[in-house]
């Protein structure tokens, strides 16, 4: 059964928030690339609680950087019609290792059933909307071959030694173009290869990547700066990677993390596995 949408969009919320506030504080599993404010005047908005912005995985170079990453949209072709670059990452990388509520399906060998475009994409996946925010499902894509839609020899040998069975990805574009989201699924053995693979996702490992997918009559995806968040569920690795069209740089960050919430709804058909595991039964 699935769940509303915001049952894990606030507890990711408010996951973020510690992780990355951990890595500011040093507190144990930090990195040590944290420890800035990447945009100093980012404050709450509303009532609604929110992460404390700060500087993620991969986005600790100086802002300088970023404009080199910004300027190079004009010269990759980014926008609609335009072409990504073919190895990208993402500007900004979070990763949640919890795995919180999911350890039922930590192993694949009690949830063999695999994962099919119309679970996980089908119906109410298919539009995407959130306050101000609504999403179209452009294309999708579920492949058995981990390594055909990925790039990097490190993160593909991962992927085959922690039993990658499937890679689901599929790209959302907003109502007004004015934004481009990613929504990926890694299909592995053991939550332990889930945590494996977030780690490899660190820009900082130079492991590699999963692709994006690009559909013809969206803005191209991949140049410039985006934000990508990675979520243990059970054996499941979640991605949700999103930019502004074109790889424009946000505002704030505030504006990455509401629009990945929204990418991340299709995630909701794990708790349906969960129901199953459980015999029906609901925690």
């Amino acid at each position: 059964m699935k769940r509303p949408f915001g049952h894990a969009g606030v507890g990711r919320t408010a996951k973020l928030r510690d992780v990355i506030e951990a890595r500011d504080t040093g507190s144990p599993g930090a990195t040590p690339e944290g420890g800035q404010d990447f945009w100093p005047a980012d404050k709450p908005e509303g009532d609604r609680k929110r992460p404390n912005r700060k500087i993620l995985y991969g986005a600790g170079a100086a802002v300088a950087a970023v404009v080199v990453a910004v300027a190079a949209v004009v010269l990759l072709g980014g926008g609609d019609g335009g072409s990504a670059p073919k190895n990208v990452l993402p500007t900004a990388y979070t990763p949640d290792f919890s795995g919180e509520g999911f350890t039922r399906i930590a192993s694949r060998d009690v949830d063999k059933r695999p994962i099919t475009e119309a679970e996980a994409l089908g119906g109410d996946a298919k539009t995407l909307a959130s306050g101000k925010y609504s999403f179209t499902l452009a294309a999708s894509n579920l492949t058995a071959d981990c390594k055909s839609v990925t790039w990097g020899a490190r993160l593909q040998g991962d992927l085959a030694k922690y039993g990658c069975s499937q890679i689901l990805r599929g790209a959302y574009v907003s109502a007004d173009k004015k934004y481009v989201g990613q929504f990926i699924v890694v299909n592995l053995a053991s939550e332990d290869g889930v945590k494996q693979v977030q780690r490899d996702l660190d820009k900082a490992t130079g492991a590699g990547w999963v692709r994006p997918l690009n559909p013809p009559g969206v803005p191209a995806f991949g140049a410039g700066f985006s934000a990508a968040y990675a979520k243990t569920y059970g054996h499941y690795a979640v991605v949700t990677w999103v930019e502004r069209a074109g790889g424009v740089q946000p505002a704030s960050l505030n504006e990455m993390i509401d629009v990945s919430l929204v990418i991340e709804k299709p995630a909701d058909f794990v708790w349906g596995r969960l129901d199953l595991v459980g015999g029906g039964k609901r925690r």
